[in-house]
């Protein structure tokens, strides 16, 4: 098949190349950054897309952006992103882009994949990824999978709080005591422990398991982000 590659490194570009060129693809065009990037994909019409997710030159998003471009441009060429680590919101973003064109008609056989750089050491498994997805098939690396599976499960535990508990936790999560949190919901110390005991419990957070109460804090932090920098803090988080 014809081959796009976008990595700015030289060893692994070159590396991906020869590896392609011995299995018998050709590579039409090996690029160092995202620089005509797109005239490329139009005037050699490859079979699929090699990107890495950080290039030049700030090397953050620019592999992912050139991705959803391309998936933009022309939905039916299969995509292969590879990442030095498991990039979570990246490859959420190009799931959720994929997902998108598919139920839109646009795609046709869900052409996507998303692998560690590690795998290209095994060759042969390389190849064999290579040439599913090129075929439509949808290949994400073992690890990315974990990482997703482990953000849902992480989200459906705080799904299943209220919306009372919700906004405890917030509270907690900006360092408050209980007092605090009382006084500010117009509540009893009492009614406040029973919320913070039951958001324990639907976090599935046991006595055992330490400071329960910092454990909460990161869960609610991991979901939605920092606390407001504006937060007053001096109750800390007990």
């Amino acid at each position: 098949m014809r081959i796009l590659i976008c990595e700015d490194s030289v060893l692994l570009r070159e590396g991906l190349v020869r590896l392609l060129d011995d299995a018998g693809h050709e590579v039409v065009a090996a690029l160092p950054d995202t620089d005509g990037l797109m005239d490329a994909v139009t005037e050699q019409v490859p079979d699929l897309c090699i990107l890495d997710v950080r290039l030049p030159p700030t090397f953050t998003d620019e592999g992912i952006r050139a991705a959803l471009a391309i998936r933009a441009a022309h939905p039916a060429l299969p995509l292969l992103v590879l990442s030095q680590y498991v990039e979570e919101r990246y490859a959420s973003d190009l799931i959720a882009a994929q997902s998108g064109s598919m139920q839109s008609g646009s795609v046709q056989g869900g052409a996507l994949g998303y692998l560690l750089k590690d795998r290209v050491a095994d060759v042969a498994e390389f190849i064999e990824s290579v040439q599913r997805i090129a075929s439509g098939a949808t290949v994400l690396d073992p690890e990315v999978v974990a990482q997703l599976l482990t953000r849902r499960n992480r989200d459906d535990r705080m799904l299943s709080l209220t919306e009372r508990e919700r906004t405890v936790l917030a509270l907690i999560a900006e360092g408050k005591s209980n007092g605090a949190i009382a006084g500010l919901l117009f509540l009893s110390e009492a009614s406040i422990e029973k919320h913070i005991t039951a958001i324990f419990q639907k976090l599935g957070l046991e006595p055992e398991d330490g400071n329960r109460r910092v454990l909460a804090a990161l869960a609610h932090i991991e979901n939605t982000g920092i606390p407001d920098a504006g937060s007053d803090n001096q109750g800390g988080v007990r």
